[in-house]
């Protein structure tokens, strides 16, 4: 193809020719998110088993749970600024060795404090590969399909918590809890050469940093003979204070996202880190507990993709928060399941496929609202109070388990925060088509994704533009 004498890496990206380099970032970054879904899914799988052992009350493993999150806030946080001064690929290579590392460490920590140090450090690492995965995967794919591509990339996430419940069912018994956390270690530890050997860093990250040597060595890998001085140099943008988050009409729409964030991952985490130990103690023994984490998170992925199929041609608002109110019914009723395991996978497939299917279908809401030079600034914040939320809703699980609830008490507060989401998302939408129908209002509201770059899903729009 004959150039122009000046041109973006984003329209080199979509040749043809480009698609084998691509292909292969969106793989490795999925695999990374499905090793950090597989790495925080463990520590509730092996907890019942860990509190057996050491003789300690379910109650303190909601320290456990919340210090290890609070890690990964912390991670997303400093690793994600190093990202933008160092380079995506050399922070996540360093990510996914600091939670290797702390995995294979785990086993050794003999005590509650230990643990929770342990797993303060595993977050800490979950949490700043995540930023970067996502910042490659974005910059590695055409603007036409970026967003479907890096919502698939997200379901690598859920799908490391199934493989974490479908390996520990077995692991546990026949070889203790610590063989979870072997696995969980050995598994990063063989991908790290092959992300030292095939992860490019990104084009546009070298780019922004002036390092023409650097990006033609990708333009080369890419089997481009355009020289890189060709590339139109970019400048990195200032970033968007906070503050403009509540300006020009959009203090209501940014207060209910989030609302709707903080609400979505305080049941999620709820849900995700006490379901084995709950339900365990309600008798269907590890493996079905194990099998019930599994379950939830395929419906998750399995929601994740009809909803946003849903979203595509229909208000995104209301198909959410309909899938949080199905998402609520599901998880209140898992407080009364007993231990009769097939129910209990039906209804926890129920309540992932409404409850966590709906929470991941957020990001392209959030996406959707902020303008261009707003999005960044604006996913980043949601995402950060989402996971405030996160934070506290294994630590009001534990508190409630250490007061003497049942498990109808600990699931029917995950319901009345999807029921709460549920309200919020509507009501953000009803807000935002009020602004777009003022008079000489700004169409900055919540829009439907188009049909070219929806923002999760596998319609026509994802089979035409593939990765």
């Amino acid at each position: 193809m004959t150039y122009p004498a000046r041109f973006t890496f984003d329209e080199l990206l979509d040749e043809p020719g480009t698609r084998r380099l691509r292909l292969v970032v969106v793989l490795l970054c999925a695999v990374v998110t499905t090793l950090d879904g597989f790495d925080l899914q463990s520590i509730a799988l092996a907890a019942p088993a860990i509190a057996e052992g050491w003789g300690v009350g379910a109650s303190a493993f909601g320290a456990v749970f919340g210090v290890g999150l609070f890690g990964s806030l912390v991670g997303a946080f400093l690793l994600g600024r190093l990202g933008d001064r160092f380079g995506r690929r050399r922070v996540l290579l360093i990510s996914v060795a600091v939670f290797t590392v702390s995995s294979l460490a785990t086993p050794l920590a003999g005590s509650i404090t230990g643990l929770v140090v342990v797993r303060f450090l595993t977050g800490i690492g979950l949490g700043g590969a995540l930023p970067s995965a996502i910042a490659l995967t974005s910059e590695y794919t055409p603007r036409r399909s970026r967003g479907t591509v890096v919502g698939l990339m997200f379901c690598g996430y859920p799908f490391g918590g199934v493989l974490a419940g479908v390996l520990s069912a077995p692991l546990i018994p026949a070889f203790g809890w610590a063989s979870v956390f072997v696995v969980g270690g050995v598994l990063p530890l063989l991908l790290l050469p092959v992300l030292w050997t095939s992860l490019p860093e990104s084009a546009q990250f070298l780019n922004v940093s002036g390092d023409r040597v650097g990006l033609g060595a990708v333009l080369r890998r890419m089997g481009s003979t355009v020289d890189a001085a060709r590339v139109e140099p970019e400048r990195a943008p200032d970033r968007s204070p906070v503050v403009r988050l509540f300006t020009e009409g959009r203090a209501a729409g940014t207060s209910l996202i989030w609302a709707t964030m903080f609400m979505s991952l305080l049941l999620a985490y709820l849900l995700t880190n006490w379901i084995p130990l709950v339900t365990r103690a309600a008798g269907t023994g590890a493996g079905g507990a194990a099998l019930a984490v599994a379950a939830l998170n395929i419906g998750a992925i399995v929601g994740c993709l009809v909803f946003g199929r849903f979203a595509d041609r229909l208000r995104p608002t209301v198909v959410i928060g309909v899938a949080f109110c199905l998402g609520a019914s599901a998880i209140a009723a898992l407080g009364y399941v007993g231990p009769e395991l097939g129910a209990l996978l039906f209804v926890t497939f129920a309540a992932g496929f409404g409850g966590i299917g709906a929470q991941m279908c957020m990001v392209a809401v959030t996406a959707n609202f902020y303008e261009t030079s707003l999005r960044a600034t604006g996913i980043g914040a949601s995402m950060g109070v989402g996971r405030i939320g996160g934070i506290l809703g294994p630590v009001l699980g534990g508190l409630l388990v250490g007061a003497g609830a049942g498990a109808p008490a600990v699931f029917g507060v995950a319901a009345e925060a999807a029921l709460c989401a549920a309200v919020a998302i509507v009501v953000m939408g009803i807000v935002t088509k009020e602004r777009r129908s003022q008079p000489g209002g700004r169409s900055s509201g919540v829009r439907p994704p188009t049909t070219e770059t929806p923002a999760v899903g596998t319609g026509t729009a994802s089979r035409r533009n593939g990765i």
